[in-house]
């Protein structure tokens, strides 16, 4: 069993608590009256001439390097990235693997930053798309690899009908296909190989040409460095997603910077 199906295999029974403590129903009633979110795949396309945009993670432990922040403040995190000119912030909420919450994403809505908040979690039933936009969220994280065709279609879909975006991940050129042929509008590049946690660079550069310029693609994992920003730049990537180098920097904000200019 790979890390991604004991994950999952998690997930399946945390979700299945949680419903019995908050039904649907209730979910969405209190989602009815909502404004609508900022919008993710428009925030991504639209920062004025900043080029990377980054989606700045925040990003408490991982399952392959442990603790990255020990002194983790997920308020200040995310004060600093919107400070410093992210595009948006990604939000672990999955506690068991990452120690992230739903209180933080939660927090960080309040604070009112007038930037897209991505739940980043395994998300495959749509009651975590209600739960979500309940809490803040602009946008969710679908990962190909857990979900397959049809089950990322209709997620897609109840996405769609509740104002949210969503980050379609892949990590290879089968999966790339696949988030097309569903209508994902935001297409993710991991690096990590999720089966193995294997990382390179050159999956993004590799997947680059398959994504169409009307799709915002995303580079994930395994930028650490100005010169790996620059590869990723040169190659036709804008948008890069970015955490263990930011809160494991002893300037978070300088760090944004570098990565930006």
């Amino acid at each position: 069993m790979s890390i991604l199906d004991e994950i999952f295999a998690h997930k399946r029974i945390e979700v299945a608590k949680t419903k019995r403590k908050i039904s649907t129903v209730d979910l969405e009633s209190a989602i009815k009256y909502l404004p609508p979110p900022v919008a993710f795949a428009t925030a991504l396309k639209d920062v004025a001439n900043v080029t990377p945009r980054l989606i700045a993670e925040v990003k408490y432990r991982s399952p392959s390097k442990g603790i990255l922040c020990p002194d983790f403040d997920p308020l200040n995190l995310a004060r600093i990235y919107a400070e410093n000119g992210v595009a948006a912030i990604s939000v672990l909420t999955d506690e068991k693997y990452f120690g992230g919450s739903l209180e933080y994403l939660k927090s960080i809505a309040n604070l009112g930053l007038g930037l897209p908040l991505l739940r980043k979690d395994f998300i495959f039933d749509p009651y975590q798309l209600i739960e979500a936009r309940e809490a803040g969220a602009s946008a969710i994280l679908l990962i190909v690899a857990m979900l397959g065709s049809t089950q990322l279609s209709e997620l897609l879909s109840v996405a769609k009908e509740i104002d949210l975006g969503a980050l379609v991940e892949t990590h290879t050129r089968e999966e790339v296909e696949q988030a097309l042929e569903a209508g994902a509008h935001v297409i993710g590049v991991n690096n990590r190989d999720l089966h193995t946690f294997n990382v390179s660079l050159e999956t993004s550069l590799e997947l680059r040409p398959l994504i169409p310029e009307n799709v915002v693609m995303v580079a994930e994992s395994g930028i650490h460095t100005q010169e790996d920003v620059s590869r990723l730049s040169a190659a036709g990537v804008d948008v890069m997603l970015i955490g263990e180098s930011l809160v494991t920097a002893l300037d978070i904000g300088a760090k944004v910077r570098e990565f930006t200019t």
